[in-house]
């Protein structure tokens, strides 16, 4: 997808990400963004919380520094 808008990297390294692109992402500000290459390209990945148990990014929480989902807390709690 190619929205066609150009920013310039400031002289700290920073880049502006469009309000346009972060409401289309839902990105807010503290959000973790994945940056990545890909062949030639850099690609950024808005990254979302997932649970250490079973991968799922549903109803994830964050417990002592790692995710688990509804699913799983019902599970351990048993």
């Amino acid at each position: 997808m190619d929205a066609g808008i150009a920013r310039k990297i400031d002289d700290l390294g920073r880049v502006v990400i469009p309000a346009e692109t972060r409401r289309l992402f839902n990105i807010r500000e503290g959000d973790h963004i994945l940056i990545s290459v890909e062949g030639p390209n850099i690609v950024l990945r808005k990254m979302t919380s997932t649970c250490t148990f079973c991968g799922s990014e549903e109803h994830v929480i964050d417990f002592k520094g790692k995710g688990v989902c509804s699913t799983c807390r019902k599970q351990l709690l048993t």
